[in-house]
């Protein structure tokens, strides 16, 4: 079981310049992606408390070396506030054992089906993906309540030193189904560092 989480966070979105200038302005909004390597499945993406990485990722992604939908011509980074409201929290043991359990139910029904389980490969998490959109479908079919949001952690990148558990790029990911718990955007401090294409 999981509860409502009854704060906020700062999430930062890595996107083109001239969508986040739309954003500040109101005159466009965040659409959820939707596909098969979105490892927390469905909704609009954050690193939390990350604008680094977030920036990172634009200048990837505008390198074309990160796949993404759509395009970034000019690297840019926004800040978000988001309510968590109703979220699986995969920093909790409850919300691992519903990840389990759905695992352990899609494996069940993929075999009696005759099919077979999508498979992570790479940057390519499509098992994950397939797992958290169970648990999304399995709620409505239950006619339980949906989940806002959806955060983990995520290792990235290689080990800092020797068999150590951390790694270059380990940070927090925040996936937003609730749209309208993000309540405001930003301009991440200090613009320059963080938006220097600004």
């Amino acid at each position: 079981m999981t509860y409502h989480q009854p704060f906020q966070v700062i999430g930062f979105h890595s996107c083109d310049k001239d969508l986040a200038l739309q954003l500040l302005r109101g005159s466009n909004e965040l659409r959820p992606s939707n596909n098969p390597w979105d490892w927390l499945g469905p909704g609009i993406y954050f690193w939390e408390q990350n604008p680094y990485r977030a920036l990172e990722y634009a200048m990837e992604a505008a390198s074309q070396k990160q796949k993404i939908n759509g395009s970034i011509r000019t690297p840019f980074i926004i800040g978000a506030i988001i309510e968590l409201g109703r979220c699986l929290n995969l920093i909790e043991p409850n919300a691992i054992n519903i990840v389990k359990e759905a695992y352990t139910s899609l494996d069940k029904a993929t075999k009696e089906s005759g099919e077979s389980l999508p498979q992570n490969k790479g940057a390519n998490r499509a098992l994950d993906c397939a797992v958290i959109k169970y648990i999304h479908q399995s709620n409505v079919l239950k006619n339980e309540p949906d989940y806002d949001t959806v955060r983990s952690p995520f290792q990235e990148g290689g080990e800092i030193y020797a068999n150590a558990n951390f790694s270059s790029r380990l940070h927090i990911e925040i996936c937003v189904r609730n749209v309208s718990l993000i309540k405001g955007y930003f301009l991440p401090q200090p613009v320059k560092k963080f938006n220097p294409f600004l």
